[in-house]
């Protein structure tokens, strides 16, 4: 009977326990969502009456060139987020995705992964102006502004991210998959390709998009490589160029109410991209996931 009573205490301790943790999760969630909320809301309420008032105007004229004049628009930013984000999603993500897959299925603990590991983690904490004035000393005093500079120094944000978060989601995949494709006679690289980075595509994608999204808000990287601009420069090697997260510290910090709505115009624009490039991903792989 004294068990019994002892069997029940212990459950029901352990439920009490169990309710506690929820509450408490909920309420961190709660804490963390308030303010993403209220941020959202400023920028949808502040930005959408500057963005589609004029629409398309907003979303396809040039910069003004004077910031106190009153009206749109932010075509050559969209243009030039795109360009800078672009190169620097195709530079980082596939570096960073064969970075993971030797650390994990190659280097494991040997010295130099150690190094690599090391490195990457050291990355992800310097600052992000200090990589804009590495990029500016190597690469913008030789060759002059461009888009090509500014994707240069947002890849060197975006690595790290790359490597950490594909390298987590190596781990997860079971180790009896190997196995079994190894059974089959399948070469390493073969597994690899075919078994072991399908299984972790969403994971992938994930770490991908994160990085991503750092680095499209980025701005002071951009401030030493891509210059300024006010028309459009669709050509990626040469020419100084914009971004949409230039233009919102630019006139974010004007004195002119013009600059400062056109500040929160770009903003819902970037959250917008930045939004569908999400979408766009998600799609990609709930749609691989439904053909594998």
């Amino acid at each position: 009977m004294n068990e019994l009573l002892d069997l029940r205490g212990r459950r029901s301790w352990r439920t009490t326990k169990n309710d506690i943790m929820t509450v408490v999760l909920v309420l961190a969630v709660v804490a963390v969502a308030i303010p993403l909320v209220m941020i959202l809301a400023s920028v949808i309420s502040k930005g959408a009456g500057v963005a589609f008032k004029e629409f398309p105007d907003f979303f396809t004229k040039e910069i003004p060139i004077v910031s106190r004049r009153v009206g749109p628009g932010m075509g050559p930013a969209i243009l030039g987020t795109l360009l800078v984000t672009g190169g620097a999603t195709l530079i980082a993500v596939p570096l960073g995705i064969i970075g993971a897959v030797y650390l994990h299925e190659y280097g494991g603990i040997s010295k130099f992964a150690a190094l690599v590991r090391f490195m990457a983690m050291v990355m992800t904490g310097v600052p992000s102006i200090v990589m804009g004035l590495f990029v500016y000393i190597v690469w913008t005093l030789r060759f002059g502004y461009s888009a090509l500079g500014g994707s240069l120094a947002l890849a060197c944000l975006m690595l790290p991210v790359v490597i950490g978060s594909t390298e987590q989601m190596l781990k997860l995949v079971p180790n009896q998959l190997r196995e079994a494709a190894f059974a089959l006679g399948a070469s390493k690289a073969r597994v690899i390709l075919t078994v072991v980075l399908p299984a972790a595509l969403p994971g992938i994608v994930s770490g991908s998009l994160l990085a991503i999204a750092r680095a499209a808000g980025e701005t002071a990287p951009l401030l030493f490589a891509v210059g300024a601009a006010t028309a459009y420069n669709p050509h990626f090697f040469t020419q100084a160029n914009t971004a949409l997260s230039l233009q919102i510290f630019g006139n974010a910090t004007s004195s002119f109410q013009s600059a400062q709505d056109r500040a929160w115009g770009a903003a819902l624009t970037l959250v917008l991209l930045t939004f569908l490039v999400t979408l766009a991903a998600r799609m990609f792989t709930a749609r691989f996931a439904i053909k594998r």
